[in-house]
């Protein structure tokens, strides 16, 4: 299982997009609202989690993604659940990815320390230690993604299904939704 971490403020198409894709491909996404079930993202959107924080179930995880969104963002690093959700899946050799700002909580947890990874523009300054690549849309260091911004979340799903599922499947949801 993928779980996906909705925090209030959340970017939503930084959510929804990477949410969309990995479902294509057969993957198995659950959202997870950190503030309640009911979390609204970017521009008042409303989204139903399919499940709250305290129902996750790590005995199954194959990863966690964090949407970016300022908001949301501050709503995990709020968390010491979510943190520690975080902190497991990396301690346990799962899927870690971060977009936006999102990748601020894992240089916040040490996660990026020495990998290669990117952000939103201007948040550098909080990455620590990470071998900044400025001008990717996405970038995997072992199993560790991280994006740029809503205007990457196609490239950033794309490598998030290749990490999860393989190429081939990445190549074939990129041929359904036609990218030019």
């Amino acid at each position: 299982m993928v779980y996906m971490m909705l925090g209030t403020g959340f970017e939503v198409t930084e959510a929804m997009v990477p949410l969309v894709m990995m479902r294509r491909a057969g993957i198995d996404v659950c959202t997870v609202g950190i503030n309640g079930k009911t979390v609204y993202g970017s521009r008042e959107i409303g989204i139903v989690a399919d499940i709250e924080l305290g129902e996750m179930d790590l005995t199954n995880l194959e990863g966690i993604v964090l949407p970016g969104g300022l908001g949301g963002v501050a709503s995990i690093k709020a968390s010491q659940s979510a943190l520690d959700a975080v902190k497991f899946a990396y301690e346990n050799h799962k899927l870690v990815a971060a977009i936006c700002a999102g990748p601020t909580v894992l240089a916040m947890l040490g996660i990026t320390d020495g990998k290669r990874a990117t952000c939103y523009p201007g948040c550098e300054e909080q990455m620590g230690d990470a071998l900044m690549v400025p001008d990717a849309a996405a970038v995997t260091d072992g199993n560790v993604i991280t994006g740029t911004s809503a205007g990457c979340a196609i490239p950033f799903a794309l490598q998030l299904i290749t990490a999860l599922k393989g190429q081939e499947a990445a190549d074939e949801v990129a041929r359904q939704i036609v990218i030019r």
